[in-house]
């Protein structure tokens, strides 16, 4: 199988066969790494008080023989207006252990399940002659993609992230930083010649 390649003008240039290493089929390592990956996006932030944190006194509201009324205590508990609450949430660590070698997998995984779907791209490279969004754009167009995407560089490059930040749909990362779940987001994966080479040893 391979991909369609494209030179740095946008325009049709021939294939690229695809990397061994992209050639892998795990749904459950390629599952459970989607599952970490959105619980680690939770703030775990949301928190309830229990009686002993909610405001009020806890003197006793009235004395506990003689008036005809059943007995109470003070009035924060979870029972009465306004008092605490019993289960509620908590502060919380959502995050799940990741083992190194998982995450190649699943890396290997997502990108042999895009490769499969026909949903990646190769251009040899992108270089801008100044830090325009309309000139990243015009690129693009001219290749003939919209909608979402996900641009894979060998490095972080200063133009190219100023000149796309600005593009809807459109999500930069790096060879090195790049994960399964982002990969499975966009509706096209581009990678450059030379990231292939970069994810190739990151999943050696």
């Amino acid at each position: 199988m391979a991909l369609p390649r494209y030179d740095k003008n946008g325009a049709r240039a021939g294939e690229v066969d695809v990397p061994a290493a992209f050639a892998a089929e795990n749904p459950a390592v390629l599952h459970q790494a989607v599952v970490a990956a959105r619980a680690g996006q939770r703030q775990g932030t949301s928190k309830t008080k229990t009686r002993g944190e909610v405001a009020g006194s806890g003197k006793k509201l009235w004395r506990q023989k003689g008036t005809g009324r059943a007995r109470v205590g003070d009035r924060r508990p979870p029972n009465r207006v306004g008092g605490g609450t019993v289960t509620g949430p908590r502060p919380r660590d959502y995050d799940h252990r990741t083992p190194a070698r998982m995450k190649r997998e699943a890396l290997r995984a997502a990108l042999s399940r895009r490769v499969a779907a026909g949903e990646v791209i190769v251009v040899e490279a992108i270089a801008l002659a100044e830090p325009k969004t309309r000139l990243f754009q015009e690129l693009l167009e001219t290749i003939g993609l919209s909608g979402d995407l996900l641009l894979v560089l060998p490095e972080y490059d200063e133009m190219l992230h100023r000149s796309g930040r600005n593009l809807r749909g459109l999500a930069i990362t790096t060879a090195a930083e790049v994960t399964a779940y982002e990969l499975l987001a966009p509706r096209t994966v581009i990678l450059t010649s030379e990231a292939i080479s970069r994810l190739e040893a990151r999943l050696a």
